[in-house]
């Protein structure tokens, strides 16, 4: 990770090195945090931050689920990041925002501790490598489940929440693979490690309903969008293992992955075993899009 210029937090803007938090803080012991991510790319018209607010929408819907009341408005946060991505200057970037109980009375119980929210922004390539965009990755069905629901929210992206995220990634990265698939309690798909699941069978959209405990991605709806505009039939529904072996294309969607074709499931190849036609047609026509060359998307864009 690249250093950028400075980092806001909670009102103030302080440089990379000292925007640092204190050692009892409350959400480091207890993971009592929310956080988002947005991109931005580089455009004709300058760098645009790609679903701007609904990244920090999304924020404050997430602490709302966990019982926490930001300090700051969805427009005070969307004005500070603005601000935070010019200063350092990058004309494509990842921002990176979370807020979480800050040092208080330390005990499970959060109600004492303040809520405290960052934003930083760095530059960060293609999160599972630029090889994996046109080749695809090796995934592999995980042995944990995904956080249900009768546990925990799973609709929050909640730092506590990635601890399942993080046994999953690296039992797969142990094994050989690049990423994590994992099942719910009913053993039916939803979600990699940190992105959202499509299949493509019979030339149908195939992703699983949120009632899996997927997160609801925003780069998962931007799909969406984005498969209407190509006339690419979708459903949205419970999907099984064996579906997944049987699809003949599987991409993963997420702000970080963006669209990641997977060539191989298990040791089992998916399709043909390389990225397929209607994954290479979402894949361009999401790059056209978040780099402002296609104006049916210029409502993603925010332009600085």
């Amino acid at each position: 990770m690249q250093p950028t210029e400075q980092i806001w937090m909670s009102g103030r803007f302080v440089p990379w090195a000292e925007a640092n938090v204190h050692v009892l803080t409350h959400g480091l012991h207890y993971g009592t945090g929310v956080f988002d991510s947005l991109r931005v790319y580089a455009t004709p018209s300058g760098p645009a931050l790609v679903h701007h607010r609904s990244h920090h929408e999304r924020l404050r819907d997430s602490a709302k689920l966990y019982g926490m009341e930001l300090p700051f408005s969805v427009d005070e946060l969307v004005d500070a990041t603005r601000t935070l991505v010019r200063t350092c200057g990058l004309s494509e970037s990842y921002v990176r925002t979370i807020a979480f109980r800050g040092s208080g009375a330390m005990g499970v119980s959060p109600r004492s501790s303040p809520v405290e929210v960052a934003i930083a922004t760095w530059g960060w390539g293609a999160y599972l490598g630029e090889d994996a965009m046109t080749r695809g990755i090796r995934a592999k069905v995980s042995s944990w489940r995904r956080i249900g629901h009768g546990t925990h929210l799973p609709g929050a992206k909640a730092t506590a929440h990635y601890l399942n995220s993080v046994l999953a990634r690296v039992e797969a990265e142990e094994l050989g693979f690049d990423e994590a698939i994992l099942l719910d309690d009913d053993g039916l798909l939803a979600e990699g490690s940190g992105e959202n699941l499509f299949l493509v069978r019979d030339g149908t959209l195939l992703t699983p309903s949120l009632a899996s405990g997927a997160l609801g991605g925003i780069t998962r709806l931007a799909v969406l969008e984005l498969a209407a505009a190509l006339s690419i039939p979708v459903a949205e529904r419970p999907l099984t293992r064996g579906e997944l072996y049987l699809a003949d294309e599987l991409f993963m969607t997420g702000t970080a992955a963006e669209i990641t074709p997977v060539r191989e499931v298990d040791g089992r190849p998916i399709g043909s075993g390389a990225r397929g036609p209607v994954t290479q047609a979402v894949q361009q026509a999401y790059d056209d899009a978040v780099h402002g060359r296609d104006s049916r998307f210029a409502h993603w864009l925010d332009v600085l």
